[in-house]
């Protein structure tokens, strides 16, 4: 069977508003061989705007990395967002540079639950408590996945430790986090190359499917990592092999060694923050190619596009 790759581009378009003006906000995820110049020619923008608009110190960028693109007419310090159907609170605070917490003190939030059409106060982009802690550096870590462990944005977290988008980390250095949230605690620890692996066999197995049928796929990987029946990694988990038998089909044909898409970076990142489309899955598969009668039996959870999504 051939298999085609497709490369898609995630936008993120909200409503954002100020007085008297109108701004188009967007999040682009950067494609393989994207480049600062293609981006800001694609959407009408310059470089400069670009690094501006993202606190970046260099043009390098990378695969699945989230470009804030916008359009601003006149200016003010008032804005506010219309909720679209799924998004988080931990989406919109990095799509504007601000943190979960700051969101929910603007808009006197006493949890993370959101409707559509909810009208949200964005706070100044960077805006950062004074209420911090000390987090310790391990092996791995970028501060990509330390502010998406932590639900801040990455702009707050270079922000508040006086870091440039260039700037190297190390094991064993000492970063202030807000207080708020790290008293909230990390839902994973789980590194570069871990992310990279589960948005590859994201991608391998569900390209084709919507954005939500690739975060359910993604959420069963996370949802097998939180089971004390499987491995506690998720490399364990997507190579475990079962009485002689691959978990995962795209481990055993190699496609799980293509390139992720863009969208299913994505993917993965909204499943970190929380959604999970699947409602608790640990499996899914495709109905018109399984003959498995054992697993055509275990209790459905969801259907989503080609995937039926189940719990065991």
């Amino acid at each position: 069977m051939q298999i085609k790759k497709v490369f898609f581009v995630s936008m993120m378009l909200g409503s954002l508003t100020t007085a008297g003006s109108y701004v188009f906000g967007q999040t682009y995820y950067v494609q393989p061989g994207d480049s600062l110049y293609k981006i800001a020619a694609r959407y009408g923008t310059t470089v400069n705007a670009l690094l501006k608009s993202n606190n970046l110190g260099t043009t390098m960028i990378y695969p699945g990395q989230a470009i804030r693109i916008g359009y601003v007419a006149g200016s003010s310090t008032a804005q506010s967002y219309v909720v679209k159907s799924g998004d988080t609170l931990y989406l919109i605070a990095q799509r504007y540079g601000t943190s979960v917490s700051a969101l929910k003190q603007a808009n006197n939030l006493a949890g993370n639950t959101l409707y559509i059409g909810q009208r949200l106060s964005i706070p100044s982009a960077g805006a950062i408590t004074s209420d911090t802690t000390s987090y310790t550096v391990k092996s791995g870590d970028t501060p990509y996945l330390i502010a998406q462990r932590y639900g801040i944005s990455l702009n707050q977290l270079l922000s508040i430790n006086n870091l440039k988008s260039w700037s190297q980390i190390y094991p064993g250095q000492i970063l202030k986090l807000p207080t708020s949230a790290v008293s909230s605690g990390a839902k994973y620890s789980i590194s570069q190359s871990d992310l990279d692996l589960l948005a590859r066999l994201v991608s391998a197995e569900a390209s084709g499917e919507s954005l939500e049928g690739q975060v359910a796929v993604a959420a069963t990987i996370l949802n097998r990592l939180k089971d004390p029946r499987y491995p506690k990694t998720i490399p364990g988990i997507i190579y475990q092999v079962d009485s002689g038998r691959y978990q995962y089909s795209p481990v055993l044909d190699g496609r799980i060694n293509e390139p992720a898409t863009a969208s299913a970076y994505k993917a993965v990142e909204l499943a970190l923050s929380g959604w999970d489309p699947s409602n608790g899955a640990n499996g899914f598969y495709n109905p018109s190619k399984t003959s498995s009668q054992w697993v055509r039996s275990q209790q459905a959870t969801a259907t989503i596009g080609e995937h039926i999504f189940f719990k065991y």
